[in-house]
């Protein structure tokens, strides 16, 4: 091949490089564009002692992903039936590991048989074969005798104190009827552990605007007052992001169409309500060079149903501590 074909060659794979980063680079920014509302695209935040369960189903949202992304440990409660399984399981081992003093005892003989053995004395000492044989049923007597004790010994403590039933875990009660509501309002359930008056919804609304219109500004000091500082870095990390593709993401007329409790409860000195939400909205993603619109519409409304958890200290104001996707 002459110089000017492996020229052409290299001007020809180059191009083909440049083609494959320019797809390679809409492949791995088209989902964060997709996700740009404030949360969208992961689950994260933290639940309390909730965190790594499922909240309860609604008609807004049967099903919820779980927490990805959590500073909160998981404190799942170990299972009772596996800690009985495990308690009840044979002890590994041979008999001479489980039994330490008895392998001690008949090494001991066979040491001093064979130190005997060693300075002239034989394995049986001054009788010879006759010692010897002694010797070998004395040390098969003895273990023929701490077995049968051992085995009595295992059964006696495998034997339950008890029916069979009475390590049988409970079954499951069965989830109360979730509160539903068909218009903006939220509507709160007999069945939850604290109970939430039309002040508390009316604060979970205001706040679904006001994260969302905080972020469209990137406005991190709103942020700080209105979520808990766990998402105040998720936030602050969504941003980065858009900054450094050089988009931002403007979300308006924010509107919550439907909402139902999911759960409600009280621990370590905190409120949480678990509600979810299907809300309206006008999201855009604009280049920031030239206001290009790249993804989104400035004129036509879209539709996202989340899941998000709000906390607050006693007699204090809800903030949002969890933002999960369905």
């Amino acid at each position: 091949m002459t110089v000017v074909g492996w020229v052409r060659q290299g001007c020809s794979l180059v191009k083909n490089i440049r083609w494959l980063a320019v797809i390679a680079a809409m492949i791995i920014v088209a989902p964060s564009l997709a996700d740009a509302r404030a949360g969208a695209g992961s689950s994260s935040g933290s639940r309390g002692s909730k965190t790594n369960q499922a909240p309860a189903p609604t008609q807004t949202a049967p099903t919820a992903k779980p927490v990805e992304r959590s500073t909160t440990p998981d404190q799942a409660a170990p299972n009772p039936a596996t800690a009985a399984t495990a308690a009840a399981a044979p002890r590994t081992g041979g008999f001479m590991a489980r039994n330490p003093f008895l392998s001690g005892l008949m090494g001991g003989i066979l040491g001093a048989g064979l130190f005997g053995m060693m300075f002239g004395g034989g394995f049986g000492g001054g009788a010879g074969i006759l010692g010897l044989l002694v010797q070998v049923l004395l040390i098969g007597g003895v273990g023929y005798l701490a077995l049968r004790l051992f085995r009595g010994w295992s059964a006696a403590r495998a034997q339950p104190a008890g029916p069979a039933q009475a390590y049988m875990a409970s079954p499951p009660l069965s989830a109360a009827p979730m509160a539903r509501s068909a218009g903006p309002l939220l509507v709160g359930g007999a069945a939850a552990q604290l109970a939430i008056t039309t002040e508390d919804y009316a604060a979970f609304e205001s706040l679904l605007s006001e994260v969302q219109g905080a972020y469209s500004k990137g406005d991190l000091a709103t942020l700080r007052g209105i979520a808990t500082p766990e998402m105040l870095g998720y936030f602050s990390e969504q941003l980065s992001g858009n900054a450094s593709r050089g988009v931002e993401n403007k979300v308006e007329a924010v509107k919550l169409e439907q909402g139902d409790l999911s759960e409600a409860w009280s621990e370590a000195g905190l409120d949480y309500a678990t509600v979810a939400m299907r809300f309206s909205m006008i999201d855009v993603t604009r280049n920031i060079a030239d206001g290009r619109i790249v993804e989104g519409s400035d004129r036509e409304r879209t539709e996202a149903t989340e899941v998000w958890t709000f906390l607050r200290s006693r007699g204090g104001k809800w903030i949002l501590s969890a933002i999960q996707q369905t």
